[in-house]
């Protein structure tokens, strides 16, 4: 044990250092064979300090032996040669030619090597690296529109796929990967988190949150993704905790516990990181939990700040709500927002009031459910508010990314509602500009004085139970829309999809399902039929649409090449003309796709990847 010295290097990138040359072929003399695949090592094989298999914080990703990593790949056989090399000094760079002859990949040492922190600076300016995919949504403005050409609407038809990377998790496969310095970093469900070359997809590290068994997930044990700041990236667990773990490691740094899963808390969303603050909001709507947004300080996980999306007692907003339903009122905030720099506020969207279809009991707007909410980075504090749907009884979650534009001189946000309308509003003051509906919609025939939907008398669920429109799953729901500044044009995914809606009374039970309803498809509006439309924000007015086989749960990316690309319920991902969405390209990948796409480019090509079934595809040019 005297052989190493297990200070960290300043640059962070090796836990352990040797004082002396390996044995042939071991780590400091270790008598441990070298292991394939994602298996942990035995507990009594593994008595170096921070290492613990049975930690219930999860896995260390990489064992400071080069030569026994706590979960490891084949490229693992290659970090622990890479390894030697930069604790004899990678300034030697006779040692990086000894590792090309041997057939190590060279490129991956210089990746790992020159990687670069993530400052508050670069996500702020990240439309000067089109290379990287630095934050959910590609930029703080929520566009999910890619500059990079190489690949075009001229030569998309001959797209191949460069490499699958299989997670062999099982479930829906939400995450969009982010990007950066040629890392690409994503989550599976279950909380899995993982590192890969992003030139050829080979893992470099792998991190499993080890769940209890008694987690309460509404709608799947999935995870859309990671937050990048700093030299660390962030997760939210299904067991309501908020982790930072280190990039280029995958190690635990923090974890602290926001909520108590046991009452139906969980974190489904990827995290914004904004300055030093990881911003991240809660899931449970549907079992009564109060929503908040939290936000956590990247370097020591220490909370900084909370907003509750369900105003207590002398709160603005609390009076919106009969009696004591505030405290099991719901408005969770299980999607990513954005943020603007000019003003330094985020703007995050809510979910559904609790019960989510039973508005008996709840009488009032039921503020913040619904709602598109201003508040300040530094101190959360509510700046302005918008409410889609004033006393939901459907379940239409307003919890779609809002998406900033700039245009006509003007600071909007546009966004495309569960409940079928689109949109538009003035980012300076929340005051709507315009709404209007983009799919099949009964609940609403008429505005009041802001122009916002008013429900009709035949819009609430009864006991013998009839028919709205749209259903329970929304005109859209949580899939990723994109803004094309080049068209001007907003692309979403939709659908045309009426449930019969009924309501019956149920009490609260801590834990439980919380509905107050029950909802199920509707005969009278088959069939049941998925889009991808393309909507002006300018007029609201539907431009373009492209009819799926049938709905589909994929998001949506533009690019600067002329081209949308999506994904279907079939498998199929799918590159159109972002002019006249005519379909140039498709490609089979074997699962259903519930993720939405990003770009990327190395060494001058441009890749674009997608999550499907239980994996993860890289596609570019031959």
């Amino acid at each position: 044990m005297s052989a190493r010295d297990s200070s960290l290097r300043k640059d962070g990138w090796i836990s352990c250092i040797p004082k002396q040359p390996w044995a042939s072929g071991l780590a400091w003399g270790w008598k441990l064979p070298r292991k394939s695949g994602a298996l942990a090592p035995r507990q009594s094989a593994n008595q170096v300090k921070g290492f613990s298999p049975s930690v219930p914080r999860g896995l260390r990703a990489l064992d400071c032996r080069w030569d026994y990593a706590a979960l490891k790949g084949p490229l693992f056989h290659e970090l622990a040669e890479v390894g030697k090399i930069l604790a004899r000094g990678i300034h030697d760079l006779a040692g990086v030619g000894k590792l090309a002859a041997s057939g190590i990949t060279v490129s991956l040492i210089l990746v790992l090597v020159v990687h670069a922190q993530v400052t508050f600076e670069r996500l702020v300016n990240s439309a000067k690296e089109p290379q990287n995919w630095m934050t959910y949504s590609g930029s703080y403005s929520g566009q999910r529109f890619s500059k990079l050409d190489q690949i075009n609407n001229g030569n998309a038809h001959s797209i191949v796929a460069k490499w699958v990377y299989q997670t062999a998790a099982t479930g829906k496969f939400e995450t969009t990967p982010l990007v950066v310095d040629g890392i690409l970093y994503a989550t599976a469900p279950d909380d899995r988190a993982f590192a890969l070359d992003a030139r050829t997809g080979r893992p470099i590290w792998m991190y499993q949150r080890q769940l209890p068994g008694d987690i309460r997930p509404c709608c799947g044990r999935v995870n859309r993704g990671l937050a990048i700041l700093g030299g660390k990236v962030f997760l939210g667990t299904l067991d309501a905790h908020v982790i930072a773990l280190d990039a280029k490691t995958g190690a635990v740094v923090w974890d602290v516990t926001a909520a108590d899963y046991r009452t139906g808390h969980s974190f489904t969303v990827a995290p914004l990181a904004v300055k030093n603050l990881i911003v991240i909001g809660i899931s449970g709507g549907e079992y009564g939990v109060r929503g908040f947004i939290d936000a956590y300080d990247g370097t020591t996980g220490a909370r900084k700040w909370r907003f509750y999306t369900v105003p207590g007692p002398g709160e603005p907003g609390h009076d919106t709500w009969e009696s004591d339903s505030w405290k099991v009122g719901g408005a969770p905030a299980w999607n990513t927002g954005t943020y603007d720099p000019a003003t330094n506020q985020i703007f995050w969207p809510t979910g559904n009031p609790s019960p989510s279809n039973r508005g008996e009991g709840r009488a009032g707007d039921n503020l913040y459910s619904n709602s598109l909410l201003a508040l300040n980075a530094d101190s959360g504090k509510l700046g302005w508010y918008f409410q889609f749907t004033k006393h939901d009884e459907h379940d239409w979650d307003a919890t779609q990314i809002p998406v900033l534009i700039d245009a006509g001189g003007k600071k909007l946000i546009a966004q495309a509602d569960r409940n079928g309308y689109f949109y538009v509003i003035d980012r300076t003051n929340g005051k709507l500009i315009s709404a209007t509906p983009y799919g099949k919609t009964t609940w609403s025939d008429s505005k009041d004085a802001e122009g916002r939907p008013v429900a009709n008398k035949n819009a609430s669920p009864t006991l013998e139970g009839h028919t709205v429109c749209p259903g329970a799953l929304g005109t859209t729901n949580f899939m990723s829309p994109t803004y094309d500044p080049q068209s001007g044009l907003f692309y979403v995914t939709a659908r045309d999809q009426c449930d019969i809606f009924s309501t019956a009374p149920q009490p609260y039970e801590a834990g439980h399902a919380f509905y107050g309803s029950a909802y199920f498809p509707s005969e009278e509006s088959e069939p049941y039929l998925g889009f991808l439309k393309a909507i002006d924000p300018a007029t609201g007015e539907v431009k373009r649409n492209f009819q799926h086989t049938s709905p589909t749960w994929s998001g949506v990316l533009s690019t600067a090449g002329g081209l949308v690309f999506s994904g279907d319920a079939e498998g199929n991902f799918i590159a159109l003309d972002a002019a006249s969405l005519k379909p140039l390209w498709h490609f089979q990948m074997g699962g259903a796709v519930y993720a939405a796409p990003m770009a990327f480019a190395i060494d001058g090509k441009e890749y674009v990847a997608i999550a499907a079934g239980s994996a993860i595809y890289a596609f570019g040019l031959p």
